[in-house]
């Protein structure tokens, strides 16, 4: 299970390595820069409360529209790479349903994975792309792409990684050899009270915990590039979240 963010520009390294990758995989993915600019052309301006942006019901087609076709180019990217992939949202079968926060506009809080059709799309030899939009009853509904993955991976019961532009939690930001192999959550909490963990490693850190929570058995923090998923295997590469002492 692999989450993709929007801040690692054309992706081809990871894209290459989801194509090759042996084993089944779901990919969640964002788009927050793409959505921004898209906005901007449009006239709309952008706010965040707490590192989430706000969607007001004026918005969030442009927001759905961003995040589909996001998700249809890469799927066909990764077709074209020889893996057969098909890009789905949670109005696909409704299978992601969620509250709204209010406060946020049409901003969803994922409350149910009906994960049937990602098990079937699967079982087909298809790798499901999802686009994070939840529904409720009114409609379509905006979710950070990080609680996403964290609650499809929880419900499949499958280990989530969460691709970055960073090679995971660093001690030294300016350090790139000073990375965590592993952090448990106590470790984190003390972390982000000294300002070590910070800006959006924080959300990014806590959806980890979430998906731990929520059934994964592990949750990882990792740059996207070649050979990542070998390295996060064994250890070499990325922030493993555990939620007890490794």
């Amino acid at each position: 299970m692999l989450k993709l963010g929007g801040s690692l520009g054309g992706a081809e390294a990871v894209l290459r390595e989801v194509a090759e990758y042996p084993g089944r995989i779901v990919l969640v993915h964002g788009g927050g820069p793409q959505i921004g600019a898209h906005l901007e052309r449009l006239g709309f301006s952008t706010r965040f409360e707490a590192g989430e942006r706000v969607t007001p019901p004026e918005q969030l087609e442009a927001v759905e529209m961003v995040l589909t076709r996001l998700g249809k180019q890469l799927a066909h990217a990764l077709s074209e790479l020889g893996r057969p992939t098909v890009a789905v949202s949670g109005r696909d079968a409704g299978f992601l349903r969620a509250r709204a926060e209010v406060r946020l506009g049409r901003v969803g809080r994922i409350e149910r994975v009906d994960a049937a059709l990602l098990f079937a799309l699967l079982e087909r030899g298809y790798t499901p792309v999802v686009s994070p939009i939840a529904v409720d009853r009114e409609g379509a509904l905006n979710v950070n792409a990080d609680l996403a993955a964290a609650a499809v991976a929880g419900a499949i019961g499958w280990p989530v990684v969460f691709f970055t532009d960073v090679p995971g939690v660093l001690a030294d930001p300016g350090d790139e050899a000073s990375r965590y192999p592993s952090l448990t959550r106590s470790e984190a909490e003390s972390l982000m009270a000294r300002g070590t963990i910070a800006g959006g490693m924080v959300p990014k850190v806590a959806a980890a915990f979430l998906a731990l929570e929520a059934g994964a058995p592990w949750a990882a923090i990792a740059r996207g590039e070649s050979g990542v998923l070998s390295g996060v295997a064994t250890g070499q590469a990325g922030t493993r979240l555990v939620l007890e002492p490794v």
